[in-house]
């Protein structure tokens, strides 16, 4: 009895360690799915289709000429987990999210700040 015993402990020790793997896969994958999205546009936004400030954000970039790689949340299985990342990334998971360069504009009133103050101007041109 004592062998059946600890041969259940180790299954239920793999069975919670390899759900554990998996979430930490998932996790993992999400965020280098945000470092990349960030790392490798001049211009990333990450969106829901139907957030009116999301869609001011990519008014004003359209109206710039200029054509932001938009990743829209509430269309993907992992936007939850995307939402997760940028929360550990910049401390917000709400949208829009903003990334010039690199670098974190913020949400849609700190782009439109951006844009009068010519901060943005200067972000874009450093590419």
């Amino acid at each position: 009895m004592r062998h059946f015993a600890v041969n259940l402990v180790v299954v239920v020790a793999l069975v919670v360690l390899g759900n554990a793997a998996e979430v930490a896969v998932a996790s993992n994958s999400a965020s280098a799915f945000v470092h990349n999205i960030i790392y490798s546009n001049q211009i990333a936004i990450f969106s829901k289709s139907y957030c009116p400030y999301c869609r001011r954000a990519k008014t004003i970039f359209s109206e710039l000429h200029q054509q932001p790689f938009v990743v829209e949340l509430d269309l993907r299985d992992d936007g939850g987990q995307i939402q997760d990342v940028l929360l550990d990334l910049v401390g917000r998971r709400t949208v829009p999210q903003i990334f010039v360069n690199g670098k974190h504009i913020g949400g849609s009133d700190d782009l439109r700040t951006a844009v009068l103050n010519g901060q943005l101007q200067k972000l874009l041109s450093t590419s």
